[in-house]
């Protein structure tokens, strides 16, 4: 299914009402309240460790080496029970990944979004 799994700014504002909408970054989104954020789930687990998103700090030339570092991450302990967890989500219906990223689509989000949308088992 193309675009099962989308990517936003949890700053946006909510528009797909039919989705559900999860934040995947480690740490909550700076002066935003809960119910402004409109969240369904806040998957904190399943964001790049601690280490590995300071080694990137949203530098774009290392952005291919992040993916391959964060889908190796992905594979094991907390981080890949909770991306089982986005998979059972996103077969049911549109899921939302939210990141505050200022670029997204070099974020863990969009990391993500494309091993979902792409994951057709």
């Amino acid at each position: 299914m193309n675009d099962q799994v989308l990517v936003r700014g949890v700053y946006d504002q909510a528009t797909d009402q039919q989705a559900i909408r999860v934040l995947v970054d480690r740490l909550w989104p700076r002066g935003l309240s809960k119910a402004r954020a409109a969240l369904d789930e806040w998957c904190k687990q399943v964001a790049p460790s601690p280490g590995l998103r300071t080694w990137y700090g949203h530098v774009p030339e290392r952005f291919p080496e992040f993916r391959r570092r964060y889908e190796a991450e992905l594979a094991q302990g907390e981080q890949a029970t909770t991306f089982a967890h986005l998979r059972d989500l996103a077969h049911n219906q549109r899921l939302v990944l939210l990141t505050a990223s200022r670029n997204a689509d070099i974020s863990e989000a969009a990391v993500l979004a494309e091993l979902l949308n792409g994951d057709h088992g």
